[in-house]
């Protein structure tokens, strides 16, 4: 056998440098997930598709700078109603938006402020210990508690939580409005996450359900927000489905089956609700990528609306990176989703279009704002930084 020249080995040498970063390079491409659109202070859109590997990095810093541009504004500019006792699930639902950036982001500025918001309520939920609005500080809590694991971040939710689970009423009659499935079941899978006790998934099952009997349309696929809007028309016909009331089941499901173990025997019945709700929302998307208060008439309210955009974004994103939802069907319709909710943030980080608190589709401003319209939006964007 001959050796081989110095020269030779040289060669050889360089070129086994030169081909394993290049391969490397490739096994790491991964294909971008959308044009961010036309964001504030933009000239034009980011066409991402165009600029391979460098677009993909520069739309996802798009994203992750115009989360904080909404976050660092919502958070100078609280809303004060939110402080009283009957709206703390609207303020909830921002630190749900935070927690939910902070994974995605790994920015400690968001860990801070909604470590500092938990720790200046004492970790308390709200006064009503059966009411669903008033549990939903718990789920910051408890993944901040999961982070931690100091006893004192959950003892008071899971005292709340374990008097319902002693003392249980039927779905419709604790969470007999379709917001109440944001509110409080994601405590209960979080809760479960947190101790491994079953009981919490146990009440879930059952509470979810018969609520879903109650209020849930099985032509439509859609919730009603309650008892009231059940067999009730609007002024041109149509039933009355309000979309942020679809936009809090849709995001409440996917925050439910982020921590429901897949051999519990409800969860092919949640993932069959996910879906069917996919399908229906989708088909009733806006042109520009938003819905309208009133999911089946347009008309009844006829303009944009953010929050229901931004948690139906969150929610079929969510399916999509965790298998659940068509990746083909459904990618185009968050795309078109994210690009609204760009286009409805104002320079200085303010989200518009947020219908105000109420209960049925209602008249919506460029101006309105509220801190769960935020929530939702960074809960979107958390899904659409892991969009493959």
């Amino acid at each position: 056998m001959k050796l081989l020249r110095p020269a030779v080995l040289r060669l050889v040498a360089f070129t086994l440098m030169s081909v394993v970063p290049c391969a490397t390079a490739l096994a790491d491409a991964r294909p971008e997930p959308f044009a961010a659109g036309r964001a504030p202070g933009r000239s034009s859109p980011v066409n991402a598709r165009q600029g391979g590997r460098h677009s993909e990095r520069s739309s996802k810093r798009s994203i992750r700078a115009l989360m904080k541009k909404v976050f660092d504004w919502q958070a100078a500019n609280p809303v004060g109603m939110n402080l009283e006792n009957n709206n703390l699930w609207a303020r909830a639902a921002f630190y749900a938006g935070v927690m939910a950036a902070y994974r995605s982001t790994g920015d400690g500025k968001y860990l801070e402020r909604a470590s500092r918001w938990a720790e200046g309520r004492g970790w308390k939920l709200g006064e009503r210990p059966r009411h669903a609005d008033d549990h939903a500080p718990g789920q910051t809590y408890l993944e901040l508690y999961m982070l931690r694991k100091d006893p004192a971040m959950m003892a008071h939710t899971k005292a709340t939580l374990d008097a319902l689970v002693r003392d249980p009423r039927a779905g419709r009659e604790d969470w007999w409005w379709c917001d109440a499935l944001f509110m409080a079941p994601p405590v209960l899978v979080r809760l479960y996450a947190a101790t491994g006790d079953e009981k919490y998934l146990g009440l879930l099952d059952v509470m979810w359900w018969d609520t879903t009997d109650f209020l849930f349309d099985p032509w439509e696929k859609l919730y009603y927000r309650d008892k009231n809007f059940i067999g009730k028309l609007n002024a041109h016909g149509r039933k009355i489905f309000w979309a942020r009331g679809n936009g809090w089941v849709m995001a409440g499901m996917a925050r439910v089956l982020q921590y429901l173990p897949k051999r519990n025997r409800q969860h092919a019945r949640y993932v069959g609700l996910l879906r069917a709700m996919a399908a229906s929302v989708s088909r009733l998307q806006g042109e520009d990528g938003l819905w309208r208060p009133s999911l089946l008439d347009p008309r009844e309210a006829p303009v944009p609306e953010t929050s229901s955009t931004g948690f139906f974004c969150y929610a079929i994103a969510w399916g999509i990176n965790n298998g659940y939802l068509d990746r083909r069907k459904y990618t185009p319709v968050v795309e078109k989703a994210w690009r609204g909710l760009v286009s409805s943030v104002r320079a200085d980080g303010k989200l518009g279009w947020v219908q105000q608190i109420g209960y049925a589709p209602d008249k919506v401003t460029a101006d309105d704002n509220q801190e769960y319209g935020s929530g939702a939006f960074l809960l979107a964007g958390s899904e659409m930084l892991k969009l493959r």
